[in-house]
């Protein structure tokens, strides 16, 4: 759905809101419209907001993305679809699987933002640690946005499901995983989920700090 013009001019002045839903697994779900973007909430986080949702937009900056040989990208909490927007906008094109929970997140983007993108996508409405441990494929890059409003489930902070997302990176293939950095707490389970996890699984990785958020990669 195109929002018109007007409304997308005044939504550089004015927050528009949308659309308010709920589901399952989001009791609160808000589409509004800002600066010109379609953004979607819920009562602690912003789960998608079009190509200036900075923690990815920032970290495809700083990992000269453009220079790496990526054909088919696994996006683990599709929201949106902020990242092939993001990427779309950077004249990148690549064919995407994205795995959502939430089929009420899934009816959001399909209305919204799917119809707009140039890329090649399936969504896939599932639970990412069930669809991980089916997996066969592997991707060149894996994208991991896996939020219950501003938490991340347990189980997608073990060692077994970060296993899972190696094996399912093809050689030379790169996993971001976004966390929230907001204060001292969030600082403080990054750096031990960073320690004491992530690099058990991923030996050379590192973090990048973007806006509010650290986004591990595997390189």
């Amino acid at each position: 759905m195109i929002a018109p013009f007007w409304k997308r001019l005044l939504s550089y002045l004015f927050e528009f809101h949308i659309e308010s839903t709920s589901s399952e697994y989001n009791p609160h779900l808000y589409v509004s419209l800002k600066n010109g973007r379609y953004q979607l909430s819920t009562a602690n986080a912003i789960y998608s907001y079009g190509d200036l949702y900075d923690n990815f937009s920032e970290a495809f900056l700083q990992l000269n993305l453009e220079k790496r040989k990526v054909k088919n990208v696994l996006i683990l909490g599709f929201g949106l679809g902020s990242i092939p927007v993001i990427l779309e906008k950077m004249k990148q094109t690549y064919h995407y699987t994205a795995v959502e929970i939430d089929e009420e997140v899934v009816y959001l983007a399909s209305k919204y933002v799917v119809p707009h993108l140039q890329s090649n996508l399936e969504i896939i409405c599932a639970d990412a640690f069930a669809f991980m441990h089916q997996n066969n494929k592997q991707y060149d890059m894996i994208a991991v946005d896996l939020f219950l409003d501003d938490i991340i489930p347990d189980k997608f902070q073990q060692q077994d499901f970060l296993t899972q997302l190696k094996e399912a990176l093809s050689p030379n293939g790169l996993l971001l995983y976004n966390r929230l950095n907001y204060n001292d707490e969030d600082l403080a389970a990054n750096k031990l989920f960073f320690k004491k996890t992530f690099k058990q699984v991923f030996k050379d990785g590192r973090y990048l700090e973007v806006k509010g958020n650290w986004m591990l990669v595997n390189n």
